[in-house]
Formats: C-alpha cells, sequence, structure tokens
C-alpha cells in the first residue's frame, strides 16, 4: 500500500498566503486579549496555529478513518486501527484475549489481520509502553518545526500576513499594529480639538500619544493599550495630525507646524524622471554610481548596516539643506512601519548642538542642515561625516572642517549673458572635499535664476550635458572629463542620478570614453563647434 505522507510540502511556507479562516483566527485572538500587535508579533502565534492545524490534519489523513493503535488502548473485535509504527498501515481486530506475564501486570492481546491476510498480535491495556507517546512528526522536519519556520520565512510570512489583513475592513492599524475596530473606544471632536491644542503649545516638537492623552482626559480603563491604540487611529484618521515617530515609537505633529522642506520637496531636488537603458552601464559605472550617494540611484545592492559613512555634498542637497537617504546611507537614519515623515534629532559633532531633523521617506532625504553647511562654511563637495549615536533616535553629523586656506578651485558664475559658466579661481576653503564633486557657488541665487531660466527655456538633457562638457573640457589641459566631475556639474542646472547621465555618455557617439571613466568629446563633435 501506498504510505501517507507525515510531513508538510517543501513549499509549503514559500507559497503561504493567510487565507480567511487565518485572519479570522487573527481577528479573535486580538479581540481576546485586547492588546494591538505588530504583523512581525502576528507571525509566530498564526504560525503555531498552522502547525497545530497541520498536525491534526496529517494525522487524520494518516489514521484514515482508523483509530490510532496505542498500546493503552482498549479495542474489541472488529476496531479498525492504523499503527504509526508500521508507517500508518491499517488492520482490523479479528481476535482478543488476556495476556500472561506476571512482570508487567494485567493487559490483553489483540490479533490484527491486514491488508493482504497478514496477520500480528499486539498488546493492548498496557500503560507502560513508549509507544503510548509517539512523536506526532520526524524531528528534522523543518516545515513543522516554529522556530525554523520563523527564521527562515518569517519575513516573508509578515509582508504575505499584512496583506491580508489590510484587506480586512474589521482591522484597524496605526503605527504598524493591528487592532478590531469594535474595541475602539470613542475619541471624538472635542478630544482631537483639545490634542490640536497641546500640539500647538508645543510649537512644533512632536509629543508622545501619553503625553496627549493626559492633556485631552480621555475616559479612564485598566487596559492603557486600548487607550492608547484608540488614541492612535482617531490622531491618524484626522488630517490636522501627523505621526513622525521611527519604527517602534509613536509621536504626534501637527502637520501645519512642520517644515515647508518637510511638506514638499524642495526646488534642486526635484527630478523630471530622464528615460535611459540601464543595461549600457558598465560594471565600472555602477560602481561609481553606488559611491555617489544619490538617493534617486538604482543600485540593486542591498542597504549595508554600517556605523560611521563618509559622503560628498552635492549641490542639490547643499542648496536645500538636505543630505540623501541613499543605499549607503539608508540603514543610519531611522525609517518607521508607515509614517512618511520621520522627525529625529541629529547631534552636531563639533559643537555637540542637537538639531531637529526630518527623514522624508518617500522622497529619500533628510531635511534640517541648512544651518549646520552655513555655520561650517560648506560648499558642494566638502565631506561630511554620519555616525550612529548610542542614544536612540540620534544621529551624529560632522562636517570635516580644515584650517581656513585659499586654493585654485571649480568655481561657477553666472555670465554676462546669464549663463552658467565655470571657472578655476582661488577660494578661502574652510572643509576637507572630493576632488571631483567640489564647485564653489559664490552667488547662489544668481545661480538659481540662471537655472530657473533654463527650465523655461525647456532646454533638453541632451543639450545640457553638452554644454556642461564644453565648460568643464575647457578647465583641463587633456582635454577630458571624469563622469563624476560632470555628474556634480549637471546637478547645479538639472537635477539628475548618475544613471542617465552614465547611460548618455556610454551610448552617445558625441563623447568617447578614454579610460577610468574619463570622457571627451569626439573629433567630430568638436569640428562642428
Amino acid at each position: 500500500m501506498a504510505n501517507v505522507s507525515n510531513t508538510l510540502p517543501p513549499d509549503y511556507w514559500n507559497t503561504f498566503s493567510p487565507g480567511k479562516s487565518d485572519i479570522e483566527f487573527i481577528s479573535n485572538y486580538l479581540f481576546e486579549n485586547e492588546s494591538p500587535l505588530t504583523e512581525k508579533e502576528i507571525v509566530p502565534i498564526l504560525v503555531e496555529e498552522r502547525i497545530r492545524g497541520e498536525r491534526e490534519a496529517l494525522l487524520k489523513q494518516q489514521q484514515g478513518g482508523s483509530n490510532r493503535y496505542l498500546p493503552e488502548g482498549s479495542y474489541q473485535v472488529g476496531n479498525k486501527l492504523a499503527f504509526p509504527a508500521l508507517e500508518w498501515q491499517k488492520g482490523k481486530v479479528i481476535d482478543l484475549r488476556p495476556g500472561i506475564n506476571p512482570s508487567v501486570g494485567e493487559f490483553e492481546v489483540i490479533e490484527v489481520e491486514f491488508d493482504g491476510g497478514l496477520k500480528k498480535k499486539f498488546a493492548a491495556r498496557l500503560d507502560d509502553h513508549k509507544l503510548n507517546h509517539p512523536a506526532e512528526a520526524p524531528a528534522e522536519d523543518e516545515t513543522l518545526d516554529l522556530a525554523k519556520v520563523i527564521s527562515v520565512h518569517g519575513a516573508d510570512l509578515e509582508t504575505a500576513i499584512a496583506k491580508g489583513l489590510r484587506a480586512d475592513d474589521n482591522l484597524a492599524q496605526i503605527a504598524g499594529r493591528w487592532f478590531p475596530r469594535a474595541l475602539l473606544m470613542n475619541v471624538n471632536v472635542g478630544h482631537l480639538n483639545l490634542a490640536e491644542a497641546v500640539l500647538d503649545e508645543a510649537a512644533g516638537k512632536p509629543l508622545t500619544t501619553g503625553a496627549l492623552i493626559e492633556q485631552v482626559a480621555l475616559p479612564g480603563t485598566e487596559n492603557k493599550n486600548l487607550v492608547e491604540f484608540s488614541m492612535n487611529y482617531a490622531l491618524q484618521e484626522d488630517g490636522r495630525f501627523d505621526e513622525v515617530g521611527p519604527a517602534g515609537e509613536v509621536l504626534w505633529c501637527l502637520k501645519r507646524l512642520e517644515p515647508a522642506d518637510v511638506q514638499q520637496i524642495p526646488l534642486p531636488l526635484r527630478y523630471t524622471e530622464i528615460p535611459y537603458e540601464r543595461s549600457a552601464l558598465t560594471k565600472e559605472m555602477l560602481a561609481l554610481e553606488a559611491a555617489i550617494d544619490d538617493e534617486l540611484g538604482e543600485s540593486d545592492s542591498p542597504a549595508q548596516d554600517v556605523a560611521e559613512l563618509t559622503i560628498s555634498l552635492t549641490y542639490p542637497h547643499w542648496r536645500a539643506g538636505t543630505l540623501p537617504v541613499s543605499i549607503r546611507t539608508r540603514k543610519l537614519f531611522p525609517t518607521a512601519y508607515e509614517s512618511e515623515r520621520v522627525r529625529f534629532t541629529l547631534v552636531d559633532a563639533i559643537s555637540k548642538e542637537e538639531i531637529p531633523a526630518w527623514v522624508v521617506r518617500h522622497h529619500g532625504y533628510v531635511a534640517g542642515l541648512k544651518n549646520l553647511y552655513q555655520k561650517y562654511g560648506l560648499i558642494p563637495g566638502s565631506l561630511v561625516t554620519l555616525r550612529r549615536s548610542q542614544k536612540p533616535g540620534q544621529v551624529i553629523v560632522e562636517a570635516r572642517t580644515r584650517r581656513p586656506m585659499r586654493d585654485w578651485v571649480r568655481t561657477v558664475l553666472v555670465g554676462s549673458d546669464g549663463g552658467i559658466v565655470f571657472a578655476n579661481l582661488k577660494q578661502n576653503l574652510t572643509t576637507e572635499f572630493n576632488d571631483r564633486m567640489v564647485v564653489a557657488v559664490p552667488d547662489a541665487a544668481g545661480v538659481d535664476a540662471a537655472c530657473e531660466q533654463l527650465t523655461k527655456q525647456r532646454v533638453p538633457f541632451e543639450k545640457l550635458v553638452a554644454n556642461m562638457m564644453q565648460e568643464l573640457t575647457k578647465m583641463n589641459v587633456q582635454g577630458h572629463v571624469h563622469a563624476q566631475e560632470l555628474y556634480s556639474a549637471l546637478n547645479i542646472i538639472r537635477r539628475c542620478p548618475a544613471g542617465p547621465l552614465l547611460a548618455h555618455l556610454s551610448q552617445s557617439p558625441a563623447y568617447k570614453h578614454v579610460g577610468d571613466l574619463h570622457f571627451r568629446i569626439t573629433e567630430a563633435e568638436g569640428a562642428d563647434e
């Protein structure tokens, strides 16, 4: 006879998707325990329940309508039994008699006939026997091992469960936690108006839910989790409030008190997509793209969990007073379960001053550094070190200053015709910098006006690249320009990640690669000029 499997299919958890019964189980669990849970907290609860159910189903399948034989059982002639120790073979009791063995006490002997006519004798009503406690599943079966399932599949199960929970209108979510709507307390408009007044008085400083609850006098209850979740949900549904806490912490702020560069993308960071063929990028180009730390980069490399990182400040972020949330910097900044804007603290490594800052997650930048850049005389290309703090909710930022020194440096100017030009001029530099990214900007307002004029003229991307290439070529006796220098200059007049620029350089006949990501204008292009 064919054996019945006593394990789950190998891809069981890879293809797991919560069904209606799973969602009902979670909903009932939340209802009975009255405690909001995250998907991460729900996963082991649901997996354990699934394993229990699947074990029972496997057992029923194995028994196939027969009772499981255990030596301690009491049986009658005609009973149908399934034998776990014999790979779940099934047979019928055809005879029953008392057992004779003074050393084990009273017991019975049953004779069982199996399919095919084979007959065997077994003990019954025997209390002391190891087969009375059979293993539910083989120890090595990872599909039924809770710890191994969560270790291997935990993240994917969280995603699958979140999708299923979002489809259930009976559940509410706030700050990554789920709770039945039916249990929510009534938080009325009066309570919310009081919360607005409290946050108004805080003058833009985010407050915890607990601090707000103390001020708005919600009805008391022994279940503090229920009160807090109900308040959080009511605030979330009211457009006046914004949840800005990092993952694991709920903080509330009034949207109208958030800085302008948090509510909308600063003009220098705004990007109009430039289509390009990513397959045109070489390994060398991809490495440069990752090193540039542009939040618009499409690097396939996973974010690295680093404790410290030094980046080169680009013109758009220098002008906007922001930092990029790139593949390399992402792990240094706080994130959130849902919040688009996360309030945290930057600590000036030199002065120890605490600076209110914001991660604008969807658009990939950190706002709040304009004063720090001005304080230390940073320019595009200056080096900035980011360091993880031992205190949660803080990131240390260090402007890499040096003794002031006049030095020749690439400088952007506004020509007599209102256009952008470059020249090597002596500037008083107070910071360490990246030679290929550095650009002095004596007249930022004039550059802004020139860029605005270029935008109105709708100058094509290809023409802007050609203009920048010509400007930079004049400053190099070899007549070629490194792609990183071109990227730095181009981003003064148009926001552009490295990918489209590098693809254009590799595909356009107007430019020739002369090694190590240096490019020059082709002779034909030069003749046309």
